[in-house]
C-alpha cells in the first residue's frame, strides 16, 4: 500500500481509510478487530470512526485494539456532532459539546490524543468562530493534532477556511464527502475548494452501500434481502433502491462490469480504484460488513487502471447539467 500526505500538511496516512462504522453493529468486536488485523497486515495505518458509531462502541472497540499496538504507528480519525444523550447540549459543534465530546472519544478509544478531529456535519445554528476557536484549542493543548470537516456545502467549507485564515485558527486539512462513481455532486464545489485550499479529500461510501460492489446488475427488480440497500429502503437511508434504480444507475454499472472484466478484478476493485486516481483524493474510506468483504476491497491498490478505462467509467456517470455550472462550462469552451 502507498502513502500519500493529507492535503498540505507532512502527515502521511495510508491510501485506503478502514472505516469503523459497522464496529459494533453489522461486525462484532472479534470480526472488527480481524478486519482491522488484516487491514494493518496490507500496510493500512489510516482508521476512520466517529462517536455516534453504534452509540460509542465503535470507538472502544478501536480502543481496545490499540491497546495491544504502537498507538504512534497509525492514524486515528474521529468526528464528533451527532446527540450523545438526552440534554441540550449534548449534540452539535458548540464548544461545550465539543469540549465534552473530545474527552469522551480519548475515553473510548484508550488514547492521549487523537490524530484527525472532524466535525461530522456543519451546525448552522453555532457561530463557526466558536467552533474554530475550541478546535485550535484542542490542536493547541496536544489532544487532537489534526481538523477536518464532513458533509459540509461548498459556501460552509470555504467560510470555515476563510475564518481560520482571518482568525489564525488552526485549519481544517481534509474534508470528508460522499463521493464515489455514481454521486460525483462534490465535484461542483468541494473538490475545487479542496484542490484551490489544499485539504485532503477522504471520500466515504465509496462503493455507495453495495450499489458499486457487483452485487447490482442491470435487470433485477429489487435488492437482494440483508444487503444494506434491502435495509436502507425500510430505514429510509440514501443508498435506499428506489434513489438508484434508474437508467443513469445502470449505466454506471454496466461500464464498471465492462472494465471489471477487461481487467480481471472485481467491481468493487474498480470504483475504488477510479475513486483513487481522482484528482484531491487523499483515501477513499473502506467500511466492511466482513473480512471477506474488506479483503476484495484491499485489491484496489497496487495497480492502475488506464486512461481509456478512466475516460469510460467518467463518461458513464455525467454530472447533471444544472445552472450555473453548464453555463459557465458553455463559455469555457467557447473561449478556449
Amino acid at each position: 500500500m502507498e502513502y500519500r500526505y493529507v492535503g498540505r500538511t507532512g502527515l502521511k496516512v495510508s491510501e485506503l481509510c478502514l472505516g469503523a462504522m459497522t464496529f459494533g453493529g453489522d461486525a462484532d468486536e472479534q470480526s472488527s478487530h480481524a478486519m482491522l488485523d488484516t487491514f494493518v497486515d496490507q500496510g493500512g495505518t489510516f482508521i476512520d470512526t466517529a462517536d455516534v458509531y453504534s452509540a460509542g462502541r465503535s470507538e472502544e472497540i478501536v480502543g481496545r485494539w490499540l491497546k495491544s499496538k504502537d498507538r504512534d504507528s497509525f492514524v486515528v480519525a474521529t468526528k464528533a456532532y451527532g446527540d450523545m444523550g438526552p440534554g441540550p447540549n449534548d449534540g452539535g459543534n458548540g464548544r461545550k459539546h465539543i469540549l465534552a465530546a473530545v474527552e469522551a472519544s480519548l475515553r473510548r478509544l484508550g488514547t492521549d490524543y487523537i490524530d484527525l478531529y472532524q466535525m461530522h456535519v456543519f451546525d448552522d445554528v453555532t457561530p463557526m468562530e466558536e467552533t474554530l476557536s475550541t478546535l485550535d484549542t484542542l490542536v493547541r493543548s496536544g489532544k487532537v493534532r489534526f481538523i477536518g470537516a464532513s458533509n459540509h456545502t461548498g459556501w460552509q467549507l470555504q467560510k470555515g477556511v476563510d475564518l481560520a485564515r482571518q482568525h489564525g485558527f488552526e485549519p481544517y486539512v481534509c474534508l470528508q464527502p460522499l463521493y464515489n462513481l455514481l454521486d460525483r455532486d462534490a465535484e461542483f464545489e468541494l473538490v475545487p475548494i479542496c484542490l484551490n485550499e489544499g485539504l485532503g479529500l477522504i471520500a466515504w461510501s465509496p462503493l455507495r452501500g453495495g450499489w458499486l460492489s457487483g452485487k447490482y446488475q442491470r435487470g433485477m427488480d429489487g435488492p437482494p434481502a440483508g444487503t444494506r440497500v434491502d435495509q436502507s429502503g425500510r430505514n429510509g437511508a440514501s443508498e435506499n433502491w428506489d434513489a438508484y434504480n434508474n437508467d443513469r444507475t445502470w449505466q454506471v454499472i454496466d461500464a464498471v462490469m465492462g472494465v471489471a472484466k477487461e481487467t480481471g478484478r472485481s467491481p468493487a476493485q474498480i470504483a475504488l480504484r477510479w475513486l483513487l486516481q481522482r484528482p484531491g483524493v487523499t483515501a477513499p474510506i473502506i467500511g466492511a460488513r466482513s473480512l471477506e468483504q474488506l479483503e476484495d476491497n484491499l485489491g484496489a491498490v497496487g495497480w492502475s487502471l488506464t486512461d481509456e478505462q478512466l475516460d469510460h467509467l467518467t463518461t458513464a456517470s455525467p454530472l447533471p447539467t444544472v445552472y450555473p455550472y453548464q453555463l459557465l462550462e458553455q463559455f469555457r469552451r467557447q473561449s478556449a
